[in-house]
């Protein structure tokens, strides 16, 4: 526990001195080493607030515009990228994959839809063979893997998290209709136009502002060689070939690559304003990225089941839409049932409320041990409800 009180800065609205209170209680009582969280309502920012510091020596204090690897939090703008081809009629959802990429029939793989990729239903959750971190970072070798693979199961029929697949199928897709890999496609579309501080992978001009990852700390009585014991081999293909944490994504190598399921790097602000493009229904900033009706189906229920990757770390049934996932009973972004969002590994979240009119975005350097629903963002998700 800090023996002073950590210095947040930034500004947040007086209606929502609970999401600041909170902030400060992940510092003061939940190891939170450097954070920003951003919250938007109905477009208009009411939290901007950061703090803590950017390196694990404590050495750099976390800035204004410090970036930082939000994992997971990516395949969030990059579903949003084949929600803009396909709101402009140049993407079919209900097309087989194949029609755009003649090479992933291989393999029984011509049943396979565009909605199972972005619904985690593909079955391709993993490869079978061993995928080196050197092959996770050369595109073409990895999308000719997936290509040329078997399913681990029947595509369409269960959701099985695709923690890095997810965004080289969806991203080849994006690449074969736009000619633009997503990270260069997300530019063009959004992120330029709107100035959304957010990149998949790191220009190497701005490393100087990126903060480093920490690894995890293990849980109290965790061991992890039982549990990766116990994981099924779709669980071990989708977490474990590779194997990549915080030694890895801090490396110039990982932030080079573009790994568009997992390597996204922005500050909570980017991250509000992407997931604000849904929760405006298609607009953000008095510009209109999606048809409201192409926004609304972001959120299409694709079947609730326990996924068949993450299911041990889970006790609930989870449901994934057309590329998010859905808050559901278990209230994980909000207690509307129908709000949406996406966590990254360690903690990591963006949410969008379409109802509510909440955006809201969530960074942090030092990882937690969950999944998902991190008990730091868990409690920021609460605070911001708490007022509404």
């Amino acid at each position: 526990m800090p023996t002073r009180q950590t210095q947040v800065h930034g500004h947040c609205d007086a209606r929502f001195t609970a999401v600041r209170q909170a902030f400060e209680e992940n510092f003061a009582e939940r190891g939170e080493l450097g954070a920003a969280v951003a919250v938007s309502i109905d477009g208009e920012s009411v939290v901007d607030l950061w703090s803590g510091w950017a390196d694990a020596d404590r050495t750099r204090p976390w800035e204004r515009d410090t970036l930082v690897n939000v994992w997971s939090t990516t395949k969030g703008p990059v579903a949003l990228c084949a929600h803009i081809l396909a709101d402009r009629g140049l993407l079919d959802f209900d097309a087989p994959v194949a029609a755009y990429w003649p090479e992933f029939a291989a393999a029984g793989k011509e049943r396979v839809l565009v909605r199972h990729l972005l619904s985690h239903r593909a079955g391709l959750c993993g490869l079978r063979e061993p995928h080196s971190l050197d092959d996770l970072y050369d595109w073409e070798l990895t999308t000719a893997r997936l290509a040329a693979t078997e399913l681990w199961w029947e595509p369409g029929t269960r959701s099985g998290y695709h923690a890095l697949t997810y965004g080289f199928l969806v991203g080849e897709v994006v690449r074969r209709v736009s000619g633009l890999r997503p990270g260069a496609f997300l530019e063009r579309e959004v992120t330029g136009p709107l100035g959304i501080d957010f990149t998949v992978g790191l220009p190497e001009k701005e490393s100087g502002r990126v903060a480093e990852l920490v690894h995890p700390r293990a849980r109290p009585g965790g061991d992890q060689a039982a549990t990766f014991g116990q994981l099924t081999p779709e669980a071990i293909a989708a977490l474990a070939n590779p194997l990549v944490g915080a030694a890895q994504a801090n490396t110039p190598e990982w932030r080079a690559a573009e790994i568009p399921a997992a390597n996204g790097h922005g500050t909570a602000r980017a991250v509000a304003a992407l997931y604000g493009v849904f929760a405006g229904r298609g607009s953000y900033g008095g510009r209109r990225i999606l048809s409201p009706e192409a926004a609304e189906r972001v959120r299409e229920g694709q079947g609730g089941c326990r996924d068949l990757v993450l299911g041990a770390g889970f006790e609930h049934e989870t449901e994934i839409g057309l590329g998010l996932w859905l808050s559901g009973t278990n209230g994980s972004y909000g207690p509307n049932p129908r709000a949406f969002g996406h966590d990254g590994f360690g903690g990591s979240c963006g949410l969008a409320d379409p109802e509510a009119g909440v955006a809201l975005g969530y960074t942090m350097n030092r990882m937690g041990p969950h999944i998902a629903d991190d008990p730091r963002k868990t409690a920021l998700v609460e605070a911001v409800y708490s007022v509404l």
